[in-house]
């Protein structure tokens, strides 16, 4: 694999990623805690590989593809809402993990309510960037 394949790469964890956050969603509603946990680890797996992919990229290419298409006046503000989405959510699930892990679960369900939505979005829109893009 080369640096020029990575975002490839990259769309394939970001729509695992999406698919695994609505499979956690529902396995919550469903009361399937154990299996709710387990799901949401492989999301943030799959989203720590995304990251490494995407930073090995992005330092590793010195020029990055340029939207070129009649679709502008969304393109660029769905990567701007995505990529500000991604920096305000990225500690969030981090914070949300931390506290399931400690069994913190009140202050868990109060932030995860906040957390999923944006990270699904974010997910999801990283899909969108890659499809105008290629």
């Amino acid at each position: 694999m080369q640096l020029t394949d990575l975002p490839h790469l990259n769309v394939i964890l970001n729509a695992a990623t999406a698919v695994l956050l609505t499979a956690g969603y529902i396995a919550i509603r469903r009361g399937r805690v154990i299996v709710h946990r387990n799901i949401m680890i492989a999301a943030m797996i799959t989203a720590a590989a995304f990251l490494t992919s995407y930073l090995t990229y992005h330092f590793g290419v010195r020029l990055t593809k340029k939207y070129e298409g009649p679709w502008g006046w969304f393109y660029y503000p769905t990567l701007l809402i995505h990529v500000v989405g991604a920096m305000v959510n990225a500690p969030m699930v981090v914070m949300t993990a931390t506290r399931a892990f400690r069994g913190q679960f009140p202050r868990h369900v109060r932030i995860a309510r906040l957390t999923l939505p944006l990270w699904w979005f974010v997910s999801v829109t990283g899909v969108i960037v890659y499809f105008m893009l290629y």
